[in-house]
């Protein structure tokens, strides 16, 4: 493989970047999330307030899931403000949120399984937007090897 070959995977990626509207959008998108998902959803694991306690020892696994959830969710919400990491990020968060889904339905008996679906949401139009910017994070691991 030549040594132009990364940057032309990127430059052809580029090519089908999205719109000024589609850029905004998920633009606008991304900081919500972030602040949604760092403040209101992450950090109460994180700091071990009552309600995410109660609610994770409800699940079975204790105080250590309850952290590794929040730090998770935080680590996300930072990548989701980073241009090369925010679709991949977007991504993992939407696994973590069909695995919040899931204990919703399973443990808590769906009372706020829409949550989570409505988190994906958005998650998933940041994904697809920010799409292009995959290839470029694929060129910037390849040279650092």
């Amino acid at each position: 493989m030549s040594a132009t070959a990364p940057a032309t995977t990127v430059l052809a990626a580029a090519s089908h970047a999205p719109g000024r509207r589609a850029h905004l959008t998920a633009q606008t998108l991304q900081v919500l999330l972030a602040l949604f998902l760092g403040g209101a959803s992450a950090l109460p694991k994180l700091i071990g307030h009552s309600s995410a306690a109660e609610s994770f020892d409800r699940i079975g696994y204790g105080d250590w899931f309850m952290y590794t959830v929040g730090a998770l969710e935080l680590a996300g919400a930072v990548a989701l403000l980073i241009p090369v990491l925010a679709g991949v990020s977007a991504l993992a968060l939407i696994g973590l949120m069909a695995g919040a889904f899931v204990t919703q339905v399973t443990v808590f008996d769906g009372q706020y399984a829409l949550t989570p679906v409505l988190v994906a949401l958005p998650l998933a139009v940041v994904a697809r937007v920010r799409r292009h910017r995959n290839a470029e994070l694929v060129a910037l691991l390849r040279r650092r090897r």
